[in-house]
């Protein structure tokens, strides 16, 4: 399993359901619930987003362009920056300005609103809920707003999306999701393409051996490596991977094989019942003691503390 998969996999607890909205100019709506990552898109038209507190929006989204959203708070999308606010989205409730509640839009198509007019906009919106410090490792990718400019890769995976959004058949939820998942890991790839503010680990990854190396430790991380044991593999000296890995990742080794373990091990203490032993075994250690030491460490409280506070 390469990296950016098993960070995806594990971070995702649910994809939220996929919105379509066809609404004709003026038109403008405020999230006030940010979730961990949004994924927007316009399909038709023009639209800008702001985020209320990140410099440099408003940002105008043309058709095809695609915004990712990384937890950045209250947020608003609209045909143009200049109209007024009109309604905000808060508990799943929408509100007018002056407070009151707000009538729901008209319902055009499963999971599709607006009002279908000539000359609309169309924007598709989708939230995942990651959770946990695993996301946290993805999320680092992004700045709080990213938007990646249309593509013919990308248009044709939202073509298939917004024809799939308003139909209501077997197993719909499944495709949408599967697809709102390619539409994803395109618009990451694109991002991280171009970006000069990547996490040193992924910059790493575009390396033949410290890439391969990563690749190893995410998918066994539980197995007790040795520095030896991994230059073999990806086919260097000890001392020159060593050195190499360090240089492009940023840390040693087996110290970045110590804080994946302590992030697998932070997630599987808040999600899970398993004992502080069996997680302990699960990330790699033998020992539950020696494990919990680590884990005081790493995250200054022992792995019963961790469970029972709120993160």
């Amino acid at each position: 399993m390469d990296v950016l998969t098993d960070l995806l996999h594990r971070a995702r607890a649910r994809t939220a359901l996929v919105r379509q909205l066809i609404q004709r100019p003026p038109w403008s709506v405020t999230y006030a619930d940010a979730p961990s990552l949004t994924v927007m898109a316009t399909l038709g038209g023009q639209a800008s987003i702001r985020l209320d507190d990140y410099p440099g929006t408003p940002v105008r989204l043309a058709a095809g362009d695609i915004a990712l959203v990384a937890g950045a708070g209250r947020h608003t999308i609209a045909d143009d920056p200049g109209t007024p606010h009109q309604v905000t989205i808060r508990g799943g409730r929408k509100y007018l300005p002056g407070g009151e509640q707000a009538a729901g839009h008209w319902n055009l198509a499963p999971r599709t609103y607006g009002d279908g007019l000539p000359g609309a906009t169309i924007m598709l919106r989708a939230a995942y809920e990651l959770h946990g410090d695993v996301s946290d490792r993805l999320l680092a990718l992004l700045p709080p707003l990213a938007v990646v400019p249309a593509g013919p890769r990308t248009g044709a995976t939202l073509e298939l999306l917004a024809a799939e959004v308003a139909r209501d058949e077997p197993g719909q939820d499944a495709v949408l999701n599967r697809l709102l998942d390619l539409v994803l890991v395109l618009a990451l790839r694109a991002w991280c393409a171009e970006s000069a503010t990547l996490p040193a680990w992924y910059r790493a990854l575009g390396d033949p051996a410290i890439g391969e190396a990563l690749r190893l430790l995410h998918t066994d991380p539980a197995r007790r490596w040795t520095v030896a044991e991994l230059a073999a593999k990806v086919g260097l000296s000890r001392a020159a991977f060593a050195a190499r890995f360090a240089t492009l990742v940023g840390e040693p080794p087996l110290t970045y094989l110590t804080g994946w373990r302590m992030t697998l091990a932070a997630d599987l203490l808040r999600d899970t019942e398993k004992t502080v032993a069996v997680v302990a075994r699960e990330v790699g250690y033998l020992d539950a003691f020696a494990f919990s030491v680590a884990f005081k460490r790493a995250r200054g409280v022992s792995p019963s503390t961790w469970r029972h506070q709120d993160h």
